[in-house]
């Protein structure tokens, strides 16, 4: 399998993951399974992690509709990924490149700016898994005489 394919591949699973992720924070974000993610950023809000039970029940709905939010987004890179990338259409790497830029950016500058370090941490791991591919095939997209 060569590096192209191997990174389109790796984009439908990063897609299908988002889903996944999106889906599950949308139906759990309240339960144990999601305590750990949830409890660094509550420690920067609330002194000792104590979130009042309003607070809880706000964060609850704000996570479950987040969540829904990256399920679909997830779909629309999983399609991309699939199929225009796939077949090494220009727009594709350039809408994966534009709207990882600009997601990293504005999400990892607002939790530095708000001083929620772990979630700024955490898209930079992110940013990794999806920029890498994205380097890896620009060639395919963008030949030496462009």
């Amino acid at each position: 399998m060569n590096s192209f394919f191997f990174s389109q591949r790796w984009l439908v699973v990063a897609g299908i993951s988002m889903i996944v992720l999106g889906v599950a924070m949308s139906l759990f974000n309240g339960t144990a399974l999601f305590q750990s993610i949830n409890r660094p950023i509550d420690f920067v809000f609330w002194a000792g992690g104590d979130v009042p039970e309003a607070a809880r029940n706000f964060q609850r709905w704000a996570y479950s509709v987040w969540g829904a939010s990256i399920a679909g987004w997830g779909v629309f890179a999983t399609f991309i990924a699939y199929y225009p990338f796939k077949n090494r259409e220009r727009w594709a790497w350039n809408c994966f490149v534009v709207g990882v830029a600009l997601w990293y950016l504005f999400d990892t500058g607002l939790s530095l700016w708000w001083g929620v370090g772990v979630n700024a941490a955490f898209n930079t791991i992110l940013l990794v898994c999806l920029g890498l591919p994205l380097a890896m095939t620009r060639k395919y997209f963008y030949g030496a005489s462009d």
